[in-house]
């Protein structure tokens, strides 16, 4: 008869192989989902910060996990060093994307600003160092007004998105929309540049200015109210629907990787039934944006390359799902 240490060692034994057959067959779908597509996106989300589970021998290193990825991972996030960067290593042109999208942000944070008959709307802030030089003066360089921006929509309470949102605030009368629940983050942080609490986003929430509407749906997991946005736009005319995902980071805590899971399944559905065709995230790694803004700041590129089609939207959110359920067994 085997003693009670041995029998406890042998079914600690199964459940470890049971776990690792399992993450394997997550991170294999989340592979199969990334294709050729979203390289980067797979292995920061399934190798970059977060839970530390086996990685396979061919994995690279995540994109971004060397630059201050803990700006992207946990719900602390967002932090840098005292004093700003020098302008060199995060400045980057902004491009007009669509007819009425543009991109005002920096090499690895991103600002859309959707342009309505009404004025504008803008997703995310970056940096309090850095929004003055990317999002109100990248708008004069494209012949727009940044005394038209109407809403500020922060996905997330990290200040590489919601760091530059006093700023607009204090010039130009904009008003801030987050989640109460990352609201509430923000009351707590004590440190750094912050807006004045504003607008609370419920889930759901449609936000319309002008000729456009923005559909605002609370998905939780990267922060405790973390806010993803589909809306619509023109390219030369014709209509796309665009999701935005607005978190990529996992944390450490099994409950935020299941909220995690949850709302990027969520999002999976938002988008089918929304027939969206173009992903767009806030940080230029994910969705090619370090590429394909370079390209569209000298001019226009025909085809647009963020016209995706629905399944590769799709695509890019099973990635995030699956990398999520691969690391949950290492979560705490």
């Amino acid at each position: 008869m085997k003693t009670l240490p041995a029998l406890l060692l042998a079914a600690a034994t199964v459940f470890a192989q049971a776990t690792g057959t399992d993450s394997d067959a997550h991170f294999a779908a989340a592979k199969a989902a990334a294709g050729d597509d979203f390289p980067n996106l797979l292995q920061f989300q399934c190798y970059g910060p977060g839970p530390t589970a086996p990685r396979p021998a061919d994995a690279a290193p995540a994109a971004g996990a060397g630059r201050g990825a803990g700006a992207r991972g946990g719900r602390g996030g967002g932090g840098r060093q005292a004093g700003p960067p020098d302008r060199s290593t995060w400045h980057m042109e902004p491009a007009k994307v669509f007819d009425n999208l543009y991109f005002f942000g920096q090499t690895e944070y991103a600002v859309w600003a959707l342009t309505t008959t009404q004025g504008i709307i803008v997703f995310d802030t970056i940096f309090d160092y850095s929004v003055e030089d990317e999002v109100a003066d990248g708008m004069k360089k494209l012949g727009l007004d940044p005394a038209n921006i109407k809403y500020a929509i922060v996905s997330h309470a990290h200040p590489d998105h919601d760091g530059g949102a006093l700023y607009l605030q204090d010039h130009y009368k904009t008003r801030v929309l987050m989640s109460p629940a990352d609201w509430d983050v923000l009351d707590k942080r004590t440190n750094g540049t912050k807006p004045r609490r504003d607008m609370e986003i419920t889930d759901d929430q449609k936000l319309t200015l002008g000729d456009a509407t923005v559909t605002m749906y609370i998905l939780p997991g990267h922060t405790p109210g973390t806010v993803s946005s589909v809306f619509q736009v023109k390219d030369h005319g014709t209509t796309h629907t665009v999701a935005l995902w607005g978190g990529a980071g996992l944390n450490q805590d099994k409950a935020s990787l299941e909220q995690y899971i949850h709302s990027a399944q969520a999002f999976q559905k938002i988008a089918k039934d929304a027939k969206a065709d173009i992903i767009i995230a806030n940080h230029t790694d994910w969705d090619h944006s370090k590429v394909n803004i370079p390209m569209l700041s000298k001019g226009p590129v025909n085809p647009n390359p963020y016209i995706v089609g629905n399944q590769k939207v799709i695509n890019f959110l099973k990635v995030a799902e699956e990398c999520a359920a691969a690391r949950l067994p290492w979560g705490r």
